[in-house]
């Protein structure tokens, strides 16, 4: 197997130009997310694949349900490739949806520049980069030309940002997709098998609009609001004393990310509203979570009369927590990653929750594993000038190709 492996890694070196200029093209072609109106990045990566002699089969989401989640329109991807019988059917999940850009580049966010080993744009680490890894992982194994067993499924899906539900999670619910094992878009220098949970929630605060020179005949809903606010900050210091037995996972947190209201100067505000994000480690209960933080913030609003406030659910993505059947990919994933890279490959939690919780709670073992650095800020995801280490992508290309010839090796 070694000169095997040694194939694969040069096949990989040749081809890297190639691979570059694959993530390049996919980087100049934005997702924004919001707005998201995603499907013409699919339909550009799709004619890339099919230049490559993959053909991708395009499932595009229904309209209303695609508006219903708050996005302009999504397809999503699946190349299927199957080899003999007997083997499992190994997918390879990233998302191609990502935050708007938002200040600060120094290089242009869609022009998937080059500049002293990095490749710069947004989506270019999280997670436009592992379409470049499994595509060119997947071109590496076929091109060895040996009898494997099994299949492989490349997913390329594009609702990450807004929870997965019409990404991956369409793709299960309709049965289109059942694999044995999953890998999904992750970072090079360590095997996340165990994530965080996310709940996010909109909390609308009801006054009553008066003339400001005249404040006392309305509520003001935004001082209820930063009643509110203290109340929910205050949670922050008791979630630290919460500690996860998970590596990588320290405690809960809550952030109130986007507060709106108001309508002039001059006018009391009449309604306030606040969207927070509250992180649930791997212990938690998601239910036990979400009724003791509406319960904090019906007791903050009870101390302001006159106020009424609504609470609205978001989003509820459980936690990731490792599946057994997950062994295969997890020592696969740190024998050859520690070949390639030179380091011992740790597993690990992450802070983030992902798409993987949706395949793990469909019964399909899954780990995080994909090109990028040690943490999501190195990276600068989400932030600007986000970029991918060039040398990390053809080593995490490199290892993703050898652990799928060791799993579909006949």
């Amino acid at each position: 197997m070694n000169e095997l492996f040694g194939r694969l890694d040069a096949w990989v070196d040749a081809h890297f130009d190639e691979e570059v200029r694959f993530l390049q093209a996919l980087v100049q072609v934005p997702t924004d997310t919001p707005p998201g109106d995603n499907a013409p990045h699919a339909e550009r990566t799709a004619a890339l694949l099919a230049g490559f002699g993959l053909e991708a089969e395009q499932h595009p989401v229904p309209a209303a349900e695609v508006a219903a989640g708050g996005l302009q329109s999504i397809t999503n991807l699946v190349v299927r490739r199957r080899y003999g019988d007997g083997g499992p059917t190994v997918a390879l999940n990233a998302h191609g949806d990502v935050v708007p850009p938002g200040e600060g580049w120094l290089h242009d966010p869609y022009g998937g520049e080059v500049e002293d080993g990095r490749l710069y744009g947004r989506a270019a680490a999280v997670s436009k980069s592992d379409f470049a890894t499994y595509t060119f992982a997947l071109r590496a194994l076929e091109a060895l030309g040996v009898p494997l067993k099994g299949g492989v499924e490349l997913h390329f899906t594009y609702d990450e940002e807004f929870g997965g539900e019409l990404g991956p999670g369409w793709l299960l619910r309709q049965g289109l997709t059942k694999p044995d094992l999953l890998i999904a878009a992750g970072f090079s220098y360590q095997v996340v098998t165990a994530h965080n949970g996310c709940l996010q929630m909109e909390v609308t605060v009801h006054g009553r609009m008066a003339h400001a020179a005249i404040p006392d005949t309305g509520v003001d809903a935004l001082q209820a609001a930063v009643v509110l606010l203290n109340a929910l900050y205050a949670q922050n210091a008791l979630y630290r004393q919460v500690v996860s037995q998970v590596p990588g996972i320290t405690h809960p947190y809550l952030n109130v990310g986007r507060i709106e209201g108001g309508t002039n100067t001059n006018v009391v505000p009449g309604k306030v509203v606040l969207k927070l994000d509250r992180r649930m480690i791997p212990e938690e209960n998601p239910a036990e979570v979400e009724a003791a933080l509406r319960r904090v913030i019906a007791e903050a609003a009870a101390q302001v009369p006159g106020v009424r406030v609504e609470v609205r659910r978001l989003l509820l993505a459980e936690a990731l927590k490792p599946l057994p059947g997950n062994r295969p990919l997890v020592e696969a994933l740190q024998r050859h990653g520690e070949a390639v890279f030179g380091v011992p490959i740790p597993t690990s939690g992450s802070p983030l929750y992902t798409d993987v919780r949706l395949y793990c709670a469909q019964g399909i073992p899954a780990v995080i594993y994909g090109a990028g650095p040690r943490t999501v800020f190195e990276s600068n995801a989400k932030r600007a000038d986000e970029h991918v280490v060039l040398e990390d992508l053809r080593r995490a290309t490199q290892v993703v190709a050898r652990v799928l010839l060791e799993l579909l090796s006949a």
